[in-house]
């Protein structure tokens, strides 16, 4: 079975559909230079399928086609990108100031 995964925008989230259901769904907040991640979610009965995996790595390929920049304050994204370094590259790194 192939996973078939699709940005929707006025749902704010990815969808991963399955014969064409929906089997998991990431939910993001989206600027003009940054996505953050913030809740993934698949069926149990899709679990194991590599719903998720797909998911991450679709809306990632995205991201970095659009030049954005990923925060992943979803805990399944963060330790996905944790095993992935090809995708580290897309980490939002805050940038604090020193003050004299």
């Amino acid at each position: 079975m192939t996973v078939e995964v699709s940005d929707v925008p006025g749902a704010k989230r990815y969808e991963a559909r399955l014969d064409g259901e929906v089997a998991g769904v990431a939910e993001y907040i989206r600027t003009t230079e940054l996505v953050a991640f913030v809740h993934t979610e698949v069926s149990p009965e899709y679990e194991g399928r590599g719903v998720g995996a797909a998911l991450v790595r679709a809306s990632l390929d995205e991201a970095r086609a659009a030049n954005l920049r990923v925060l992943a304050t979803c805990p399944f994204y963060a330790g996905w990108i944790a095993r992935h370094p090809d995708y580290q590259d897309l980490l939002y790194q805050s940038r604090s100031r020193v003050s004299d």
